[in-house]
């Protein structure tokens, strides 16, 4: 593992412990060239997946990408860190178990949808307001309008 300070090769594990659910490990590490300090997190990858863009545009899906736009919608809201980790862990989860190596970014995007509708209803219309690109403020109404029938439903 590179030190993310000084760019060594040599790093050493410190210390490495599951995480709560036991779908990571999380690794203490230190550089033996600077003695910087830090961590990296380890979990099961099932397979390589490729994401089709709405443009017919392939590129390699990115758990950090994914997770940085959840955060985003999550952004100022009081929500447990793990309970959100959790929840990404459980999209890519079910994106790897479809059993297909190419999944169009639709598909990724409803899915996310449905576990934030789950969640946290002001992250979900926040996500959808990127995900469905919403450009005037009736876009939103109409949203939340719909939200609540689902919801008295």
């Amino acid at each position: 593992m590179r030190c993310p300070f000084c760019s060594y090769v040599d790093t050493q594990v410190k210390d490495s412990r599951p995480t709560e659910d036991n779908a990571v490990i999380r690794r203490r590490r230190s550089c033996t060239q600077c003695g910087a300090r830090f961590t990296t997190f380890e979990r099961v990858q099932l397979r390589d997946l490729t994401v089709i863009k709405r443009d017919g545009k392939r590129v390699v899906f990115d758990r950090d990408k994914l997770t940085r736009s959840i955060m985003t919608a999550f952004r100022k809201r009081s929500m447990d860190p793990e309970r959100i980790e959790r929840m990404i862990t459980g999209v890519v989860r079910r994106l790897e178990s479809l059993g297909e190596n190419e999944i169009d970014s639709v598909s990724i995007g409803e899915m996310v949808m449905g576990a934030l509708s789950e969640v946290d209803q002001v992250a979900y219309v926040r996500f959808a307001s990127v995900y469905r690109n919403f450009t005037e403020a009736k876009d939103f109404e109409e949203f939340i309008i719909d939200l609540k029938k689902d919801y008295n439903n």
